[in-house]
């Protein structure tokens, strides 16, 4: 081997070498600033997370949008037609107290979804006329709502026990206990159960059942 081509090889061992350091050293580069960008791309925990489960996670179990989403739509579903409901050609008296039981419990069944929604509309009626109980409301869902995420970083322990799904709603109801109180929370309660009791108790006793008069007389025959 001349002198020329042993510089020129040890040269070329110098030159891979450099290059070999160079990759090392953008791997490593790579390696460090993988992480970072992970991190930032996918928010870290929370973006490793399913949107369900972080749309759910501030929610105890039974109070998901889905299960009540699902509960109203089986609701919906099952409503009878609003036209036969209030159709006044259906309302007669009941001619005696066997009569008019009979019409309440059957009436209950049929259109138990139709009373469910004259329920729920009475109570939205009650709090949108009451600005207070709209502020007593949102003073719950607030109490709630931070009760439920202390509990998520930290267990609550209060007397000794830890402070489940249903007694953040208790602890919940305490603290805002008394803006209800200051909104006549107890009034409008009671307005609402007594509408309630007055106009579906109304239409279960007047409505005729479903069937007319054949199924009255069934229902009325002696055993």
């Amino acid at each position: 081997m001349t002198i020329h081509q042993h510089w020129r090889a040890k040269a070329g061992a110098h030159i891979q070498g450099e290059n070999c350091l160079v990759d090392m050293d953008s791997k490593a580069g790579d390696r460090f600033s993988a992480e970072p960008a992970d991190a930032a791309g996918s928010g870290g925990v929370m973006g490793s997370l399913p949107l369900k489960e972080l749309e759910g996670l501030w929610l105890p179990k039974g109070l998901s949008p889905s299960v009540a989403k699902e509960w109203f739509d089986r609701r919906r579903a099952s409503i009878r037609p609003w036209a036969g409901f209030v159709d006044h050609r259906k309302f007669t008296k009941p001619r005696n107290f066997g009569e008019l039981c009979q019409r309440v419990v059957r009436n209950f069944d049929t259109y138990n979804s139709n009373y469910t929604f004259i329920f729920l509309g009475l109570i939205i009626y009650c709090i949108i006329s009451s600005p207070m109980l709209l502020i007593a409301l949102a003073v719950f869902v607030g109490a709630f709502y931070i009760i439920h995420l202390k509990s998520l970083e930290s267990k609550l322990v209060i007397f000794g026990k830890e402070v489940t799904g249903p007694h953040q709603l208790g602890l919940a109801g305490a603290v805002s206990f008394p803006v209800f109180w200051l909104a006549g929370a107890g009034a409008a309660v009671f307005w609402v159960l007594g509408a309630t009791m007055f106009v579906i108790g109304s239409h279960a006793a007047f409505r005729e059942l479903e069937g007319g008069s054949e199924m009255e007389e069934l229902f009325m025959e002696p055993v």
